[in-house]
């Protein structure tokens, strides 16, 4: 029995169905949502911000003590530099600037993820390190995209959409020189590591390397945020170990050493 007529409506689907389940696949992957989230807040800077005042610098890579660095966005102008972290997320966010680990609620089901004011630390650290500014001449900024609603209040350099671009012109005293902000463009562009394969592969692993570490760190048990050892100093367990948030007094939580 000749089956070639049953199977080829078969054979059909399946070269339309394939394409489709891959593309799915890559549609609804973390990468892709970043990409996405990237070409959003690119977009934006260009449409709203003024060109000859500020100069924005994409997807940069700079070397660290311990590796790499990533940084999405920075926006050079006279008003100081500012370091964009983007998220394209969806639901219910949860969070403060101290907590370790923020909230993304959807329906029922809830994940933490690294609090992205903390994630931004390490790329204005890295770039303050870079550059010679101080404190007064680079900021950071978080923007989401996407369908995210906040539940909690955030602080005004967490911005949804199109605020971080009010974050940024709410700035207006001067900073920087026209010729250090050309400087400062030049120093980015010059340590900045080439976007090539090896690269990027590299990045990732040390991105790896430090969620793993992270994740066998302890977390205060109230509020998710990073815990520091301490030692009892009086009482019946005086000189005794052990880990204590590091919000302290404000949260109170502890976890006996032996738990690390």
């Amino acid at each position: 029995m000749d089956y070639s007529a049953i199977l080829q409506p078969l054979y059909t689907a399946l070269w339309y169905l394939i394409p489709l389940a891959i593309a799915g696949a890559v549609f609804n992957s973390p990468w892709f949502k970043g990409k996405v989230g990237e070409a959003v807040v690119n977009l934006a800077a260009r449409l709203f911000l003024d060109k000859s005042r500020y100069h924005l610098i994409k997807n940069v890579t700079l070397p660290t003590a311990d590796g790499t660095t990533q940084i999405d966005h920075i926006i050079v102008s006279r008003y100081g530099v500012f370091v964009v972290e983007t998220k394209n997320m969806k639901g219910w966010i949860f969070g403060d600037a101290r907590q370790r680990y923020w909230t993304q609620k959807i329906f029922k089901h809830s994940q933490k993820f690294q609090n992205p004011l903390h994630q931004n630390y390490k790329h204005v650290k890295t770039l303050q390190s870079l550059l010679g500014l101080d404190d007064q001449q680079i900021h950071s900024v978080v923007v989401f995209v996407g369908e995210a609603t906040f539940k909690t209040p955030m602080p005004e350099n967490v911005t949804y959409g199109r605020g971080y671009i009010r974050f940024i012109q709410s700035h207006t005293e001067e900073r920087l020189s026209e010729t250090e902000v050309q400087t400062i463009i030049d120093t980015i562009q010059s340590g900045r590591l080439a976007a090539t394969f090896k690269n990027h592969r590299q990045h990732a692993a040390h991105v790896k390397q430090i969620v793993a570490q992270k994740e066998r760190e302890p977390r205060c048990p109230k509020c998710q945020g990073e815990m520091i050892r301490r030692v009892v100093k009086r009482g019946a367990n005086a000189g005794k170990a052990f880990w204590g948030c590091k919000a302290f007094p404000v949260c109170r939580g502890v976890l006996n050493i032996e738990l690390e």
